[in-house]
Parts: structure tokens; C-alpha cells; sequence
């Protein structure tokens, strides 16, 4: 038993790096590298403010403004920062579903709100304004 969970955990491992490796290579199409890496850091830091700000406002029904904040800002550093959205985005889904899956049975409405949530991702990352979803009474600051 302990033999093959550790097999599918290796194989999960090795397809989860192969599958980042060729999006990688396919992200940095006509880019160099070092700009590549440089936009994927920095979009990825504007994703980690964006969920910064969602937990310091504590304002509710705001988690769609700030993942399109995220996702928007990210976009506009380039292809590596587009990347970097892609990745973490997926990641926080994978395992928002994972969590769902294990603690509340797949219930149909947190279903629903990752799907929001992902709209309001694509939205943000499209390049689209992101003040769409902003909740009314949400501070200027953010």
C-alpha cells in the first residue's frame, strides 16, 4: 500500500514538473529568458500583494476584485508575468478543489464560487478592467 501511494506520488510529481517545464519553454516564445524570469517574479509578487490586500481588507465579497487585481496586474508585466498568473491560479484552484473535495463533500455552492473566481481570473489576466468586480463600500485604497 505505502509502495504505491508512493508511486502515484512520484508520477504525480514528475507529470506536475513536466507539464510547468513545457509551459515554461512555450511561455518564452521570442522573450529572453532573464526578461521571462524577471516578469514571472514580479507578476508573481503582484499576485502575493493582491492576496495580501484581500486578507488585510477583510471586506466582504471583495475575493473576486482582488483576484482580478492580481491576475490584471501580473498580465501587464509581459508574457512571464501572464505565466506566473497561470500557474498560481491553477495551483489555488487545484487546491482550493482538493480542500472542498475532503472537507465539505463537494458542495455545490463552493463549486460555484471557484468558478467566480476563475471568471474574474481570466477577466484580470485578459487585460480587461478589473474595477468590474469591485464591491461597492471597498476602501479607495485598494
Amino acid at each position: 500500500m505505502i509502495f504505491c501511494h508512493s508511486f502515484f506520488l512520484f508520477s504525480t510529481m514528475r507529470l506536475f514538473t513536466g507539464i510547468v517545464f513545457c509551459s515554461l519553454v512555450m511561455g518564452v516564445s521570442s522573450e529572453g529568458w532573464y526578461s521571462f524570469f524577471k516578469e514571472a517574479v514580479q507578476g508573481a509578487g503582484d499576485l502575493c500583494r493582491a492576496y495580501w490586500n484581500l486578507m488585510t481588507s477583510d471586506y466582504q465579497n471583495s475575493g473576486r476584485y482582488f483576484y482580478a487585481r492580481g491576475n490584471y496586474d501580473a498580465a501587464q508585466r509581459g508574457p512571464g508575468g501572464v505565466w506566473a498568473s497561470k500557474v498560481i491560479s491553477r495551483c489555488r484552484d487545484y487546491l482550493q478543489r482538493f480542500v472542498n473535495y475532503y472537507l465539505s463533500g463537494n458542495s455545490s455552492s463552493v463549486l460555484e464560487d471557484l468558478t467566480s473566481n476563475q471568471k474574474a481570473e481570466e477577466w484580470g489576466r485578459s487585460g480587461k478592467d478589473p474595477n468590474r468586480f469591485r464591491t461597492d463600500g471597498l476602501p479607495k485604497k485598494y
